[in-house]
């Protein structure tokens, strides 16, 4: 008898009412996150109400289709692991920039469409560089991402950045009860309910929030049926040179992330990425970020919130990170279904968003105890790499002198810390070693950098 080839977790499909479960989940554990960019942006160039609502409907829109696109794929264009896509942070210091010195929109979307077209055409040559990301980097890299993120659950928690009620001990004390929720449900409940542990520590919390008075829904009422995105709804695009220089270092930053996250994600599912891979879903980046500067949204990247998620419920499913990107084009069609899950409190967030960012640099560390660590510079590249990547979350001023490139690249933790990660692992275990040295005494030009136990 024939046999059937095994489904690898990543391909297989749950059923409906799992796929619906876990997809809500993802959306929540990333919307806060996902709406951020575009309420800073809009902020900051004193948009109306109505053009903030119309660039956050925009955003869920092509959120959405940009995850369906990195995950379920088609011909050269996504990785196909479950990888949620949002709008990158790295961008938002640069497109206020764009957008309040004269560019306006026209030219924030000008350079985002040029970017998009970098991004794909690079992404061979991205592919190529996998091999400079042995354990003792993507470890390190993504330690760094888990620790990074770690602020923005503590923001959450304390009550959401420039809240008036900003670390009220109410707010600290919903956020512990959400994290002790989920840890109860995945400690003591069954296994198809410990797979949404976040699920439902964010709906208990929602509902003791609610009596409370730490939400009301008084948004709800006044949002939209429907709304629809139509291509430069703000105008044509306007192709400026300093705005395309500096949407394009941005676009490096943003592959370097991305390359971080889908080696993550690679790790926690069990199918790690290669060269060609990795080049389809930065290729997917670059279309969604095309797609972005169309639709009158931002660059897009995978979303590093949701990495901790996968790890946390070892729910594997690519499908079910595409049911969540078919959630995020619901939201975005159907503003008044986008303004209920905006009335989840940012405490509730913030309790879930501990567990799973800590989960993500916990992964981290069990990537890094393959590497070896006798008799080499391996702990020096971990360290000096981890110091860089934390400072700027820790001091987030600490290069508010330097030149607007300089900021983009190295504001970002993720990528100042992969950026360094990959030449001190060069350095010392590529280079040839001189004598006398702990990496002659080792033995090998590689120095034990890549030998895994």
């Amino acid at each position: 008898m024939a046999t059937t080839a095994p489904v690898h977790p990543v391909d297989e499909v749950p059923p409906a009412r799992q796929l619906a479960a876990f997809g809500l989940q993802h959306v929540l554990a990333m919307y806060a996150g996902a709406v951020a960019v575009p309420l800073i942006v809009g902020g900051a160039m004193k948009l109306s109400a109505a053009d903030l609502a119309y660039l956050i409907t925009a955003d869920l829109l092509v959120c959405g289709i940009a995850t369906l696109i990195q995950c379920v794929g088609f011909w050269r264009f996504g990785v196909r692991l479950p990888i949620m896509q949002g709008c990158t942070f790295a961008a938002v210091s640069p497109m206020v920039l764009i957008g309040t010195t004269g560019g306006g929109l026209p030219a924030i979307y000008g350079s985002v469409i040029v970017a998009g077209l970098a991004i794909m055409l690079l992404a061979p040559v991205f592919g190529k560089l996998l091999r400079f990301f042995p354990p003792l980097v993507t470890g390190t890299v993504i330690l760094i991402i888990g620790i990074s993120l770690l602020p923005v659950a503590g923001n959450w928690a304390a009550g959401g950045v420039g809240a008036k009620d900003f670390g009220e001990p109410e707010n600290l004390a919903l956020a512990a009860f959400v994290l002790a929720v989920v840890l109860g449900v995945q400690r003591f409940a069954p296994a198809f309910l410990s797979r949404i542990a976040v699920l439902i520590g964010i709906a208990v919390g929602l509902a003791v929030a609610v009596p409370f008075g730490f939400t009301d829904f008084g948004g709800v009422a006044e949002a939209d049926w429907l709304g629809i995105s139509t291509p430069f709804h703000f105008g044509a695009p306007a192709f400026e040179a300093s705005a395309i220089a500096s949407m394009l270092v941005v676009a490096l930053v943003t592959m370097t992330e991305t390359t971080g996250d889908m080696i993550a994600v690679g790790e926690m599912t069990g199918r790690k990425v290669g060269p060609r891979s990795l080049a389809d879903g930065l290729r997917a980046d670059g279309l969604s970020t095309v797609l972005g500067g169309v639709f009158n949204t931002f660059p897009y990247t995978a979303f590093a919130q949701n990495v901790g998620l996968v790890g946390m419920t070892r729910v594997r499913s690519r499908w079910v990170v595409a049911a969540a990107g078919g959630i995020l084009v619901l939201l975005g069609l159907l503003p008044k279904l986008g303004a209920v899950v905006a009335a989840v409190p940012a405490p509730v967030l913030g309790g879930a968003g501990l567990v799973m960012f800590g989960t993500v640099a916990a992964s981290g560390l069990r990537t890094l105890a393959q590497v070896d660590f006798k008799g080499n510079h391996n702990l020096t590249v971990v360290a000096v790499s981890v110091a860089v990547g934390i400072l700027p979350v820790g001091v987030p001023t600490v290069y508010e002198k330097f030149p607007d490139w300089f900021q983009t690249v190295m504001n970002s933790g993720i990528s100042a810390g992969c950026l360094t990660a990959i030449v001190l692992n060069l350095l010392f275990n590529h280079l040839p070693a001189k004598a006398g040295s702990v990496g002659a005494e080792a033995g090998g030009l590689v120095g034990g950098g890549e030998r895994a136990v």
